[in-house]
C-alpha cells in the first residue's frame, strides 16, 4: 500500500488499456486499415525524433523502440519522449527566465573584466553563463571546500543558526536521520525566533524516504514546505524531469552546494556502498544571490513574488579569486551542465580530472575527452568501485575502452561508492556542483554547480582529487580485454538504451 505501489498499478492498468485498446482494433475488420495507418504513425514518429533537436543518443535509443515495437513504441514516445511542453508549463520556464533577468541581468557584464584578469578562456566561459542563462560573475565571495560530507556537517549546522530573517533548503533526497533531524530541530528554534524557512524536496527522490504527508509535518511546525513535480498515476514525461539541486541558503550571505543530499549514507553515519565520498562547497558572499535566485520556489506556487526584500548588502571586499553559480533547466534546450564541462575540457592545456557517479555520456563528451587526452592534456577521471545501481554500473564500464584507447585514465574509487561531481584544470578553474555525467543531469533534471575561477579552494579540490586517486585502482586496457563476451553484449545492449534509463 506504499503510495510508489499504486501509481505503479494506476500506470500498468494505463498500459494494459492501451494493449486491449490494439487487440481490439486488430480483431477488427478494418485492421488492414488500421495496421497501415499505425505502421505511417511510426514511420513519421521516427522521422520527427531523427529530426528534432535532441541529443543524438536519445534519438537512436528512441528509434529503435518506435520501429521495433510498432504502434506501441510510437505511443511511449508520444507520451514519455521529446521535451514537449504544457502551456502551462512554457508559462512557468517564462516566469522562471523572467525572475532570473530581473533580479540577475544587472549583475552580467563582468566578463570581460574576468577576462582581463584571469585570462581569455576564463572570460569565455563566463560569457556564456552571462549570456546564456544571466548567472554573473562574482567577487566579494568566499569559498570553503569540504572533501566529504562528514565535514562539513558542523558548518551547516552554524549556518543555519546563525540566521537571522530566513533559510531555504532546496534537495533531490530527504530522509530522517542523524543529518536531517539535527537539521529540523535547529530549524524549529529558528522559526521560533521568527526565521523563515522554507524546504523544497524532489518526490521521486525522497519517495521512499518521506512519507506522503510530511509537508504538512513541517507546516505544523512553522515551516513552509513544497514538494517538487509530484508523482501522479499518469504516462507522462513531465516524470522525467527531477528537481536535482541542492541548496542550503541561509540570509542570503552563506549557501552551501555540491553532491550531499540530507541522508545519513551522505555523512557515513548510515552504510551504504562502503564508504561513501561525497563533497560539498560553501559559498560567503555576493555570489549567494544568485542561488538565492535560482531557488526553485516559485516553481510549486501559481504566483511570482518579489525577491528583492531577499538581497543582502554587499559583502565587504577581501576574498581571492572568482566564483559563478549557475543552474541549469530541462525546458530551455540549453544544456548547461553539459556545455560548462565542455568549456573546461576544451580549456584544459595540462590537466583535467574528474570525478562522477555515473559516466553516461554522449558522443560529443566522449570526443572531447578523447581529443584532449590525444592533444598530450592529461585525462583522469575516478568513478565508483563498489556502484549503487549495477545496470548503469555496466555502462558506465562500457565506456573505459574507448577512453583508454584514447590516453584518458580511469580510477574506481576502491572503498566504495563516489558521489561527488568535480572538474578541476589547470590549476585555474574548478566546478562543484550537483551535474552528473549521465543523460539524466545534463538534459533531463534540474541542476546546479559552482564555477571556480582561481580562488584557493581550486587547490584544495586538485589535492582531494589526487588523494581520493591514492584511494583508488586503475583501469587498465588488460582488464577491459578480459571481459566476458556476454558481458560485452550486455554493455553494447545497455548503452544503446543508456540515454534512456
Amino acid at each position: 500500500f506504499h503510495r510508489i505501489g499504486i501509481i505503479a498499478l494506476m500506470i500498468l492498468l494505463q498500459i494494459g488499456f492501451y494493449i486491449v485498446v490494439f487487440a481490439i482494433l486488430s480483431s477488427s475488420p478494418y485492421y488492414r486499415l488500421f495496421s497501415w495507418a499505425l505502421n505511417l504513425l511510426s514511420a513519421l514518429v521516427a522521422l520527427w525524433i531523427a529530426g528534432n533537436r535532441s541529443n543524438p543518443g536519445y534519438k537512436v535509443g528512441w528509434i529503435i523502440i518506435v520501429l521495433m515495437f510498432p504502434p506501441l513504441g510510437a505511443v511511449a514516445y508520444l507520451l514519455l519522449g521529446g521535451n514537449r511542453l504544457s502551456k502551462y508549463n512554457q508559462r512557468r520556464l517564462k516566469a522562471m527566465e523572467r525572475k532570473v533577468r530581473q533580479n540577475l541581468g544587472g549583475d552580467c557584464g563582468r566578463s570581460d573584466v574576468l577576462s582581463q584578469l584571469k585570462g581569455p578562456d576564463a572570460g569565455r566561459i563566463a560569457h556564456y553563463l552571462e549570456e546564456q542563462v544571466n548567472c554573473p560573475v562574482y567577487g566579494n565571495t568566499r569559498t570553503t571546500y569540504y572533501p566529504l560530507g562528514d565535514d562539513c556537517y558542523r558548518d551547516l549546522l552554524a549556518a543555519i543558526q546563525s540566521a537571522r530573517q530566513y533559510v531555504f533548503i532546496e534537495y533531490f533526497i530527504i530522509e530522517e536521520g542523524k543529518l536531517w533531524n539535527s537539521v529540523l530541530q535547529v530549524l524549529k528554534e529558528k522559526v521560533k525566533e521568527g526565521v523563515e524557512v522554507r524546504v523544497i524536496y524532489d518526490d521521486v527522490g525522497s519517495i521512499f524516504t518521506l512519507p506522503a504527508d510530511y509537508p504538512g509535518r513541517l507546516e505544523k511546525l512553522g515551516i513552509q514546505c513544497r514538494v517538487f513535480n509530484r508523482m501522479v498515476p499518469v504516462i507522462s514525461l513531465r516524470q522525467n524531469n527531477r528537481d536535482h539541486r541542492k541548496y542550503m541558503i541561509v540570509d542570503g550571505r552563506v549557501a552551501f552546494t555540491g553532491g550531499i543530499n540530507m541522508a545519513d549514507e551522505y555523512i557515513n553515519v548510515k552504510p551504504r556502498f562502503g564508504h561513501w565520498k561525497d563533497n560539498a562547497i560553501r559559498l560567503e558572499g555576493d555570489a549567494v544571490w544568485s542561488m538565492t535566485v535560482s531557488f526553485l520556489w516559485d516553481f510549486t506556487q501559481k504566483r511570482e513574488e518579489d525577491l528583492r526584500r531577499y538581497r543582502p548588502e554587499p559583502a565587504a571586499a577581501g576574498a581571492e579569486g572568482y566564483v559563478q553559480p549557475y543552474h541549469d533547466c530541462p525546458w530551455d534546450d540549453e544544456p548547461v551542465g553539459q556545455s560548462v564541462y565542455l568549456h573546461l575540457i576544451s580549456r584544459a592545456k595540462q590537466y583535467v580530472y574528474i570525478t562522477t557517479p555515473y559516466l553516461v555520456i554522449d558522443h560529443t563528451v566522449t570526443m572531447a575527452l578523447s581529443l584532449a587526452a590525444k592533444s598530450g592534456v592529461d585525462v583522469r577521471i575516478i568513478t565508483p568501485h563498489i556502484p549503487d545501481k549495477k545496470t548503469v554500473f555496466e555502462v558506465t564500464r562500457s565506456y573505459y575502452w574507448q577512453l583508454l584507447q584514447a590516453g584518458v585514465k580511469i580510477y574506481e574509487y576502491e572503498p566504495g561508492f563516489i558521489h561527488s561531481k568535480i572538474f578541476v584544470v589547470d590549476d585555474a578553474f574548478a566546478t562543484v556542483g550537483t551535474v552528473n555525467l549521465d543523460y539524466r543531469s545534463m538534459f533531463l533534471h534540474f541542476e546546479n554547480g559552482v564555477l571556480l575561477y582561481g580562488t584557493d579552494t581550486v587547490d584544495e579540490i586538485r589535492e582531494d582529487f589526487l588523494a581520493t586517486q591514492g584511494r583508488s585502482i586503475q583501469v587498465t586496457a588488460e582488464a577491459c580485454r578480459s571481459v566476458p563476451l556476454p558481458r560485452k553484449l550486455l554493455r553494447v545492449l545497455l548503452r544503446v538504451f543508456a540515454p534512456l534509463l
